[in-house]
C-alpha cells in the first residue's frame, strides 16, 4: 500500500448524503466483478454514471483524487468493492461530514482516506470547488488540514487509521511487524506442550 502523507488533487462536490454502499458499487455489477482488488473502476456509482451530467462524467473532473461529499457516506453492506471502485477509479480522500463505520475501516485497510469535516465547511467546499470546477484541494494527512485556495479547514481521522495510512501498512503488514515476538511466542508454547511418541504394538 502506498504511504499518503500529503496529496493534491482535483476534487468532485458530490451533494448527497446518506451515499451507500450499494449505490457506490451497485449490487447487480458484484455478479461479474473481478476477483481481485484491482479492475473496479467502472462500476463506481454506475447507475447514476448513466446520466451523461452526473458529475463524475464531467470532462472537468477527470483524474479527480478527491471526493466530497455529503453526511453519512458509504452506510448501509460492509461491501469492500465499495472502497476497492473508490481506489481504482482515483480517489485517494474522501471527506464527509459522517462515515459509515465499517466503509472507514475498509478506507484506510485499502489506503483512501476518509476524513470527517463539519457539514457548514463542506458546504463551502461545494460552494469552492463548483464556482471554480477543477479545483484542486491540498489534504495534510500529518496535520490533519485541507487547504483550498487561501481557505484552511481542519478534519478529523482516528489516529490508528492516520498512522496505517501514512505508513502505507494493512492489517498483514502491521501482524508481521511482530513476527519475531510470534516466532518467539510460539518456540515457546511448543515446549510446554506435551509430545508424542511413537512405539510398537505390544
Amino acid at each position: 500500500m502506498t504511504p499518503l502523507i500529503t496529496h493534491t488533487g482535483i476534487a468532485v462536490p458530490l451533494r448527497r448524503d446518506n451515499v451507500d454502499t450499494d449505490q457506490l458499487y451497485p449490487a447487480q455489477r458484484i455478479l461479474n466483478a473481478p476477483q481481485s482488488r484491482m479492475g473496479h473502476q467502472d462500476a463506481l456509482m454506475a447507475d447514476w454514471r448513466e446520466d451523461p451530467e452526473f458529475v463524475l462524467n464531467l470532462p472537468i473532473y477527470k483524474g479527480a483524487s478527491v471526493l466530497v461529499a455529503g453526511r453519512d457516506f458509504g452506510t448501509g453492506s460492509s461491501r469492500e468493492w465499495a472502497v476497492w471502485a473508490l481506489v481504482n477509479y482515483g480517489f485517494r480522500v474522501v471527506l464527509a461530514p459522517r462515515f459509515g463505520d465499517i466503509f472507514r475501516g475498509n478506507a484506510a485497510e485499502n489506503g483512501l482516506v476518509a476524513g470527517e469535516m463539519a457539514e457548514v465547511e463542506v458546504e463551502e467546499l461545494w460552494d469552492s470547488l463548483e464556482h471554480d470546477p477543477g479545483k484542486r484541494l491540498e489534504i495534510d494527512v500529518e496535520r490533519l488540514q485541507v487547504r483550498c485556495g487561501e481557505s484552511s479547514y481542519n478534519f478529523a481521522y482516528p489516529e490508528h487509521f492516520r498512522q496505517r495510512v501514512m505508513r502505507g501498512l494493512d492489517e498483514i503488514d502491521l501482524t508481521l511487524e511482530y513476527a519475531a515476538e510470534i516466532a518467539a511466542f510460539e518456540t515457546r508454547r511448543r515446549a510446554t506442550k506435551p509430545r508424542e511418541t511413537s512405539g510398537g504394538d505390544s
